[in-house]
Formats: C-alpha cells, structure tokens, sequence
C-alpha cells in the first residue's frame, strides 16, 4: 500500500503527488491538516504537527510519498513503522532517515546514499499528457512560426507585478518569434496582465489570462513552442518547460528571493536555459525527472 501525504500548498503536493501517479499503482492520498505546532523544526520522528491524526491508522503503507518540511517529520514517523519513505525537498531534520530523498540541484545537497538529485521539482505533468495537449487547441496550429510560449507569473509574496516590467517581458516575447501563447498566472495581477494583452494585441496572439473561461491550454501551450519564456518565480513552471525540447528563457518578474535565485543560476549552470535577453541555450533533449524518480523507485522494487 501507497501513502501520499499531501500538503495544503497546491505546488508541494504536487510533487509528491506527481511522483505517486508515475509509479503506475494504486495509491491513498492523506492530505496533512497542520497545527501551530507544525511550525517547529520537529528533530524527531512525531506527528505532533497534526491538526487531525484520524487518518492515521494501521494497516500501515508499505510506501511513503512526502514532500515539504512539515511533512518530514509524519513521514519519518511511518518510516518507523515499517514503510519505506520518500520524500522531496530538504526535509530539515533526519535527513538520513530516509529511504530516498530527492533534491534539487539548486539546493546543493551533500552526496549521500539515499540522496537523489534532479534538476527543478517533482510535478504532475506527463509526456503523454504533454504529447496530446496541442490536439485539444488546433487554432494554435494556424499561428505563424516560430511560436513563443510566454509563461508569466509575479513576484513571490507580492501584490502582482509591475504592469511596466509585464509589458517589457512581453514586447522581448515577442521580438523572438511570429507569433505569442501568452498565459498569465494568479501572482501576475489583473494590471500586469491588461499590459501583456496591449503589448500583443497587433501581433499574431493567444492570450490565456489566469481563472479564463474554458479549458486551460497551459499544456497546449508548452507543447507548441519553439521558444519558452518563463519568469522564474515560478519552480514548477520551470520544471514543466524542461519536459519539452524548446529552448528555455527566464525573465525576472521582480522581487526573487534567493531559492528562486538560486533555481535558474542551476538551470543555466547546467545548459538547461538562459536569461531573458542573452543568446539561446544549446539545444537539449526533453528532461523528465519525475519519472527517472518513479523509474528509480521501481528499480529499488518499492512499488
């Protein structure tokens, strides 16, 4: 039996969840109902961070699936009880007391035996979700090539980003192809995305504003571009543009902190992308690392 203990913050679940779905077998979610005493830096293994421990209850998993610090501690508590455990992200405490643990690169981990490195995060998109996505939009096949994705987000903790920046990412967008897929995201701010649609309303377009009518077509979007342009507060955005072959550029939105920082110093350290108005990276082969994590699990035959 799979547990996937599922943290309240969508992008943190999501890697566990992404790395469960690739295994290709059944699993539990449990999504994690904190208390203030999750906050504490827990060195042992306890579920006193929980809010509600009704869920757990034997019979106990034989596997384990975390991701986020809070969670490290309710993870390593399992892992007491027989399961194998693995978790994404630096857990803080008990590192070692994890079967596998995977870290991105940006993070710089220690080498260790249970230690895994990749490049980005765990998410949940797919290469077949990711080979099928075009089919749902066909409109986007009658742009002009070459076509670029602009994937905007904003500034981390911040009240949206500065329509003057939007419209500067937006106008270098479009200065790199024929034609722009647009999306803007819940940190980008109404103002931020009324600057992107005037930037691009004389050029060939679509612009996908974030809580759109109709179906997203985020994947639709990742799987036609020629060029990618990403503004790095986002992590998973990023980690989800490496599943395509498109040639990666970061923009800045403003207002990065040090781990957003440090995400695309590795991406560009790696050959991965480059910033926003310097030359294109080499040319590279799609990067899957959710599943070299499932595909790594299985090889230990824990699922």
């Amino acid at each position: 039996m799979i547990w996937v203990l599922e943290d309240p913050r969508a992008g943190t679940a999501a890697q566990a969840l992404g790395i469960a779905e690739r295994l290709g077998a059944s699993f539990r979610r449990v999504p994690l109902r904190f208390g203030p005493l999750a906050q504490l830096p827990w060195p042992v293994p306890t579920l006193a961070g929980m809010a509600d421990r009704s869920a757990f209850t034997p019979p106990w998993p034989s596997l384990v699936i975390s991701a986020g610090r809070r969670s490290a501690p309710i993870s390593r508590w399992l892992r007491a009880r027989g399961a194998r455990t693995v978790h994404a992200m630096r857990p803080g405490f008990g590192a070692r007391d994890f079967d596998l643990l995977v870290i991105g690169a940006h993070d710089r981990p220690a080498p260790a035996p249970n230690v895994m490195v990749i490049q980005g995060a765990a998410h949940r998109l797919t290469p077949g979700a990711l080979a099928e996505a075009a089919a749902g939009f066909p409109d986007f096949a009658t742009l002009p090539r070459p076509i670029v994705t602009l994937l905007l987000g904003g500034p981390v903790r911040a009240e949206g980003m500065a329509p003057e920046i939007a419209a500067r990412i937006a106008q270098q967008a479009a200065g790199l192809g024929a034609s722009v897929l647009a999306t803007t995201s819940r940190r980008s701010g109404a103002a931020a995305g009324q600057a992107v649609a005037d930037v691009l309303k004389n050029i060939p377009h679509r612009l996908y504003p974030w809580g759109g009518d109709g179906a997203n077509p985020y994947g639709a979007m990742l799987a036609m571009a020629d060029t990618l342009l990403v503004t790095g507060d986002s992590i998973s955005m990023l980690s989800e543009a490496l599943m395509t072959t498109a040639p990666l550029l970061i923009a800045d939105p403003g207002g990065l902190g040090p781990r957003h920082q440090a995400v695309a110093e590795s991406l560009i350290a790696a050959g991965l992308a480059a910033r926003l108005g310097e030359p294109l990276p080499p040319p590279r082969a799609a990067r899957d690392e959710t599943g070299r994590i499932a595909a790594e699990i299985r090889s230990r035959g824990w699922a």
